[in-house]
């Protein structure tokens, strides 16, 4: 899938392509410990998050995924970074995931419209008939933002995997299909209205 990651624009945020550019932004966003909880602790060193930018920076090279600085539009400041990952394009899946946002933008409708223009991007121009989005099954959190897309649960994959700086991980799937597409992206439309 070509032109993964380009640049998105919402009312409330604008996904840019990220860019070596991004660097100290993101860092700076990715400063408050309770975002790291469930994830790989990109925040523990300059030395570690720049490796992750680098690998991140390599697999959007190679098409790979496809990943975003997201940028809230009141401030004009990067608050956090989702991507396109495990991009089949012979099975047209594609998904969201590695999303984290600095708690100055939870619950402001941030990671709402990030999923709209996610979503939206991945069925309506890159022909996808299948997103997944997955957690950790214990992140209770995350789980209930993403079933409120709605998206559908899908099962708990355990001991899927080893996160680094988290340990063994059971891990939560969901996914949205391409007939599911208009009921969702009208439920994110009412929900960032409200």
């Amino acid at each position: 899938m070509e032109n993964l990651a380009i640049r998105l624009e919402g009312e409330i945020v604008v996904l840019e392509p990220l860019q070596p550019a991004h660097a100290d932004e993101l860092w700076a966003a990715a400063q408050a410990p309770e975002i790291w909880q469930w994830l790989a602790h990109i925040n523990e060193s300059r030395e570690y998050f720049d490796r992750w930018l680098e690998l991140t920076l390599e697999a959007s090279a190679d098409g790979r995924e496809g990943p975003f600085a997201v940028r809230g539009r009141a401030e004009g400041k990067v608050v956090g970074s989702s991507r396109y990952l495990g991009v089949r394009p012979a099975d047209r899946v594609v998904e969201i995931g590695w999303t984290w946002f600095n708690p100055s933008a939870w619950r402001s409708g941030v990671n709402l419209e990030t999923k709209l223009l996610m979503l939206g991007h991945a069925f309506d121009d890159l022909g996808c008939v299948r997103v997944e989005l997955k957690t950790d099954a214990r992140n209770e959190r995350s789980r209930a933002a993403i079933a409120a897309l709605p998206a559908q649960f899908e099962g708990v994959l355990r001991k899927h995997m080893i996160v680094p700086d988290v340990g063994q991980r059971d891990t939560a799937y969901f996914s949205v299909l391409d007939d599911e597409w208009p009921t969702v992206r009208a439920n994110l439309e009412r929900r960032l209205r409200h």
